[in-house]
């Protein structure tokens, strides 16, 4: 099977971001039980907030409703996928302080958006999310909310605080608007878990960060850097960033000279990308790769080949992932010290104090798991961490568990081994269950692959 024709499925995400959002929120309510209490839980630290009481948090009593916004989680799970419904509860909707317009959401044009929904059956956990890529706070609401919430966790989310293809304009300096995730989401963790003991009367027994892609960048900084407020961790093919590289400008520049003619599949194996992914390669290359590139680099070295991407990366879909020129011949190394210097400010090191556990597929054909979660686990292991760390390769998984739908004979969802490394995250932290060594997870021949996996079993490797 092929991808689907015409504009990619993120193209249409990128327009749906810039273009519109969700309609306004209207509270709706109930006067009983912890609906009653929905006004008077205030978020510490919000400029607005607005609070609902649901019949259900999940997408599937949500869906076509102000509470999510299911055009931004295009592609992030399979068609098939199946998910949890029946959680009612209440939903609180919001924004920090902040300067930056770019989430249109609801109509309030103003960035550091977050929700946070509260079940009213609680378990006394809470889970806190970034949004992946350049999308905004309901991006996971079907791969993560809908699981962690039918399991009683309360859950929040955010949308980094600046978000869409031109964050990069946000900050006065390169490398701020990454910064500016890092720190928006530990503001959502303390507010979200005042909110929760402000709501159910006491603070939560455990909190986890979790996330994808972006999102699992967002995890592993966190348990660097603010592991006081968290147990644990689940990095689901987090992006890398290191001063000295690897990272997603050293791999990348080879994708857009591979689009100008001027690199070989050989260089794209150099630089990381997996054997036996080259069927995925034509789609990345339209959706992904020049693209990624060039709004990451804008961040961190705009002073490169400043006319591209210019005052925005684009308004249409073609402009959007047209890639620059000049990021074909983009080498990293030779860049001046600040461009390290910038990427340094919101550098990993692999110095994780909670458990974390990272699921990473073989055939990602945008981080590459060779030049990214390969290196985070010698990183971790480096630092004398490895103890606190589980890393599980899982075959035939790639970036966005969408093009399972296309390519159902090569590849499978990551989701399934995502909840299932979540309960061992749990386990491991609750309980003191170990989870199984690293390993590959492999490919089962038969089964039900879009709704189950054992990270246990179907190992094809271990360590």
């Amino acid at each position: 099977m092929r991808p689907p024709r015409g504009v990619p499925f993120l193209a249409a995400v990128l327009m749906a971001a810039a273009l519109t959002g969700p309609a306004p929120a209207a509270a709706a309510g109930a006067d009983d039980g912890p609906c009653a209490r929905q006004e008077h839980v205030r978020v510490p630290g919000a400029a607005f907030q607005r609070s609902a009481c649901l019949a259900d948090l999940t997408t599937t009593g949500l869906a076509g409703t102000p509470y999510t916004d299911t055009a931004d989680q295009a592609g992030l799970t399979a068609r098939a996928t199946r998910t949890p419904s029946g959680v009612p509860g209440v939903q609180i909707d919001g924004y920090f302080p902040d300067s930056s317009r770019f989430n249109t959401t609801h109509g309030w044009r103003h960035d550091a958006q977050f929700v946070i929904r509260l079940p009213d059956r609680w378990n006394g956990g809470l889970v806190v999310t970034g949004a992946p890529g350049t999308r905004k706070q309901y991006a996971t609401d079907k791969a993560i909310s809908d699981q962690v919430l039918a399991r009683g966790y309360a859950y929040a989310a955010t949308d980094k605080g600046n978000n869409g293809v031109d964050f990069y304009h946000d900050g006065s300096r390169p490398g701020d608007a990454v910064a500016e995730w890092n720190a928006r989401t530990t503001q959502l963790t303390r507010a979200a878990r005042q909110t929760v003991a402000r709501h159910y009367g006491h603070a939560p027994r455990r909190t986890y960060i979790t996330g994808v892609s972006n999102g699992g960048y967002l995890t592993r900084w966190q348990l660097e850097n603010h592991p006081e407020l968290y147990d644990g961790g689940v990095d689901w093919e987090g992006a890398l960033w290191t001063a000295v590289g690897p990272n997603l400008l050293t791999s990348l520049p080879t994708t857009v000279a591979r689009t100008f003619g001027t690199a070989r599949d050989e260089d794209l194996y150099a630089v990381g990308f997996a054997r036996g992914s080259e069927f995925l390669w034509d789609y990345h290359e339209k959706a992904y790769w020049g693209l990624t590139q060039k709004i990451y680099r804008a961040e961190f070295d705009p002073a490169y080949d400043a006319g591209c991407p210019g005052p925005s990366a684009g308004t249409t879909p073609e402009q959007i992932l047209a890639p620059c020129p000049a990021d074909a011949a983009y080498d990293y190394a030779s860049r001046p010290a600040s461009v390290h210097r910038a990427v340094a400010r919101v550098a990993l090191t692999g110095r994780v104090a909670r458990p974390l556990i990272t699921l990473h597929g073989d055939l990602d054909a945008l981080l590459p798991k060779a030049a990214d979660s390969d290196v985070y686990a010698r990183m971790v292991e480096a630092n004398g961490r490895g103890a606190l760390h589980r890393y599980y390769t899982i075959e035939g998984g790639t970036h966005v568990d969408g093009l399972y739908d296309s390519y159902p004979d090569r590849l499978r969802p990551i989701l399934p081994c995502y909840r299932s490394a979540f309960d061992a995250l749990t386990a491991w932290v609750e309980r003191g269950v170990r989870p199984p060594a690293d390993r590959t997870v492999g490919r089962p021949a038969d089964g039900d692959v879009v709704d189950s996996c054992a990270l246990d079993g179907g190992a094809v490797s271990g360590r």
